[in-house]
């Protein structure tokens, strides 16, 4: 695999982990990827809650784990870290400050268009970093009107763009009824950035890489997505079922014993289609059933636990702790494939061998 770069940084294996929320992937998961010479990745979102104090105050606590998760990463590796913010978190503002001053290597802004200016952070935090910002969407519309406000509003440019295709776990940047629309593919709207961006590289004359995510699991999934031009990959599900991963062994066996028909769609309380391994929790709500909510803090912008069926976040922290009876888990259309916890370092090698076997597969066809 050639090297990932972005901007002054050289990432050896163009592999970046996914920050996946709640406390699933944090400074254990994180350090070991970075390790390998990829990306680890520290999810923000939710992560006070690990804080005995968070239900009495979430937004310091959020604050505060995050801080110590990022030092405790770099206690364990000199790689490169970043971390994952979600736009619609009520204290975006607060978690992207304390990345900075941390000098995290690289932050991921997902769940939202970002075209404002954090108010409440110090211009010159924002403007003499050296930290990499890098938007996450699902279009190459919306990737071009970032780049196109960043540039005419700030005379400046994101330091990458990642595009997620609808085969990712989580959340979906999709209608729920194209998700299943093989119109819209990885591929394609790879292709598609790709051409919208040629615009902002030749105008900075720099190399503006595309990371694509999604539904990528095999380091076949690897080779062909870059065929079409992404630099880079961003993946969360492969990593779920390694040692290191910061869930539960509860967590990372639901991955192991589900099978292709367990992996479905929700409505989420956000508004969004979410992809997640069903069991009695998801079937209940599925239903219709409304669990219990006791909202310590309203951390999303756009809820409103008091007509939400269930708590978003609650449910993932319980599944991450392992408590399925009050929550479920995101996963990847191809999170059945998982067959075994092993190690990072296992799982960065296999990835390699896979890509080389079908680089080596497509040589064969070429001669």
């Amino acid at each position: 695999m050639n090297e990932l770069k972005i901007g002054n940084l050289t990432v050896k294996v163009p592999i970046i982990q996914g920050g996946m929320g709640v406390c699933v992937s944090l400074s254990g998961l994180a350090s070991a990827v970075a390790n390998e010479g990829g990306i680890g990745v520290i999810s923000a979102v939710g992560i006070g809650m690990t804080e005995p104090d968070f239900r009495k105050n979430l937004r310091e606590a959020n604050k505060r784990a995050l801080k110590k998760e990022i030092r405790k990463a770099r206690l364990k590796t000199n790689g490169i870290l970043g971390v994952n913010i979600m736009l619609a978190a009520s204290d975006f503002d607060d978690l992207l400050e304390v990345a900075l001053k941390e000098r995290i290597d690289v932050v991921f802004i997902g769940a939202g268009l970002p075209l404002k200016k954090p108010s409440n952070i110090k211009t010159s935090l924002l403007e003499y970093t050296n930290t990499k910002f890098i938007p996450k969407v699902s279009s190459a519309r919306t990737a071009k009107l970032i780049f196109r406000h960043w540039s005419e509003k700030y005379d400046r440019i994101p330091d990458a763009i990642v595009i997620e295709g609808p085969l990712s776990g989580g959340h979906q940047g999709f209608r729920k009824e194209d998700l299943n629309n093989p119109e819209i593919s990885l591929s394609t709207i790879v292709r598609n950035t790709i051409h919208e961006i040629d615009f902002f590289e030749q105008k900075y004359g720099i190399e503006i890489p595309v990371i694509a995510a999604g539904g990528i699991y095999s380091g076949k999934d690897i080779f062909d997505i870059m065929s079409v031009g992404a630099k880079g990959v961003k993946m969360g599900t492969r990593f779920v079922t390694t040692n290191e991963c910061d869930a539960s062994i509860e967590f990372k066996q639901n991955y192991l014993s589900c099978s292709p028909n367990d992996i479905t769609i929700i409505d989420s309380p956000v508004g969004l289609p979410g992809r997640v391994i069903t069991n009695n929790f998801v079937q209940e709500i599925q239903t219709g059933k409304k669990k219990p909510i006791n909202c310590p803090w309203k951390c999303l912008k756009i809820c409103d636990y008091r007509k939400v069926q269930f708590c978003i976040a609650e449910a993932l922290f319980n599944a991450a702790t392992g408590n399925f009876r009050n929550g479920f888990s995101f996963a990847g259309t191809k999170a059945f494939l998982a067959k075994e916890i092993i190690s990072v370092k296992e799982t960065i090698n296999q990835l390699k061998n896979e890509y080389l076997r079908e680089q080596l597969r497509f040589e064969l066809i070429l001669i």
